[in-house]
């Protein structure tokens, strides 16, 4: 949630339409200056909060494989390049609006291009991350609770989903797979509310269970957390 009220801060919160015209741009970064680098301060201290979640994550499907599986490994690599997806973006928009007076429309406008195609579309390196957390979900046999529930399989398979039209943003200026669009922007981002408030309460039940199970071997590796 603290990542929409960063965007809210930077009034980038429904994103700007792609065929805005480079003076319009210009415009808005020197209107909104203070608050697009507002924004991309508080996300550069939010994003490394992400890395708890993904070796927890990891470590609860390594549970499920048993070991350092494919699945466990897919989400250990793609979370860990994941927070760059938003921190790059991030350093680029943070470029423009940090002196826009010194650069002409054209760079400006590609500068903003760059952020917003970038933002949005590399969404789709989420996809692999989200499915490998709900296909361990419906593997998972050997427990009479898996360590991921059945919904929470079923709401990771959904995000990833919603989140393949997002390549389609660099082919579109407008409609549902603009980067503004519903099913290229709202949908995913709606989806992606609902995983990031779920993801929590699963790893926390998960790290519970692991405790449970450990308590009853009589020499056990640390538990995850």
């Amino acid at each position: 949630m603290g990542f929409f009220a960063a965007f809210a801060v930077g009034n980038l919160t429904p994103p700007m339409s792609p065929t805005e015209s480079p003076e319009d741009i210009v415009t808005f970064l020197k209107d909104h200056r203070t608050g697009i680098l507002t924004c991309v301060s508080l996300m550069v201290l939010l994003i490394p909060f992400e890395y708890p979640y993904v070796i927890v994550t990891s470590m609860q499907l390594r549970r499920v494989e048993g070991g350092w599986g494919i699945l466990s490994m897919i989400q250990l690599t793609t979370g860990i390049m994941a927070p760059a997806g938003f921190f790059f973006p991030l350093a680029i928009l943070a470029a423009a609006a940090y002196r826009p007076e010194a650069h002409s429309a054209d760079v400006l406008s590609a500068m903003t291009d760059i952020f917003w195609l970038m933002f949005v579309g590399n969404a789709c390196v989420f996809v692999l991350q989200v499915w490998s957390i709900g296909y361990a979900a419906f593997i998972d046999h050997t427990r009479e609770k898996p360590v991921f529930p059945r919904w929470y399989g079923w709401l990771s398979l959904a995000l990833g989903v919603v989140l393949i039209p997002g390549a389609f943003i660099f082919l579109n200026r407008t409609g549902p797979l603009a980067w503004n669009g519903l099913l290229a922007y709202l949908i995913p981002s709606i989806a992606y509310v609902f995983w990031k408030i779920a993801t929590p309460y699963v790893l926390l039940k998960a790290i519970t269970s692991e405790e449970k199970e450990l308590a009853g071997k009589p020499e056990a590796e640390p538990v995850t957390v």
